[in-house]
């Protein structure tokens, strides 16, 4: 059973109504640039975490390297916060001071 109510249509038929679904928010992982992880370590994370190809993967390490900062994806927030896990373990793993984080887009 339906809490939805009820509504006529013009036709005399009664019509559910449909409650409304929300989209859930969508949060952008992001890397920051440091002066000690190499940039060939970024583009593996890019590409095994991420599913990026090598050139993307080099594009957007070179966007971090440059920029400060760099999106590697857009996703529903426990998937974000996953990667960002992900990330963060493999570079303390290789002793690299990456850091990745997430924030709301």
């Amino acid at each position: 059973m339906s809490n939805a109510p009820d509504r006529k249509t013009d036709t005399g038929l009664k019509e559910k109504t449909r409650p409304k679904v929300e989209k859930p928010r969508l949060y952008k992982v992001l890397l920051l640039n440091d002066d000690y992880t190499p940039m060939d370590f970024v583009v593996h994370v890019l590409q095994r975490f991420f599913n990026k190809g090598r050139e993307e993967a080099t594009r957007i390490m070179l966007t971090v390297h440059y920029k400060g900062v760099g999106v590697c994806g857009v996703y529903p927030r426990e998937v974000a916060e996953t990667k960002v896990n992900q990330v963060m373990d493999l570079a303390r793993r290789h002793e690299h001071p990456l850091q990745c984080i997430m924030e709301r887009e």
